[in-house]
């Protein structure tokens, strides 16, 4: 049943720190609710989240 609910979701790990990046990364990174390095949220599993991810695809890992 605990796989169930977790069905449909993704972890997502912030790996590198912002510094120097472009303003609207830093704004996407915000969106995903990562704030600080190793910063771990999971999210749901969708196209909205998986473009950020895509996006961002050299400051995140996805650790399904």
């Amino acid at each position: 049943m605990a796989n169930s609910d977790k069905s449909g979701m993704i972890k997502v790990r912030l790996v590198k720190g912002l510094r120097g990046t472009q303003a609207r990364h830093r704004l996407s990174v915000k969106a995903l609710g990562l704030n600080k390095l190793n910063d771990v949220r999971e999210l749901k599993d969708s196209p909205q989240v998986r473009g950020l991810i895509t996006q961002l695809h050299y400051l995140v890992r996805v650790e399904e």
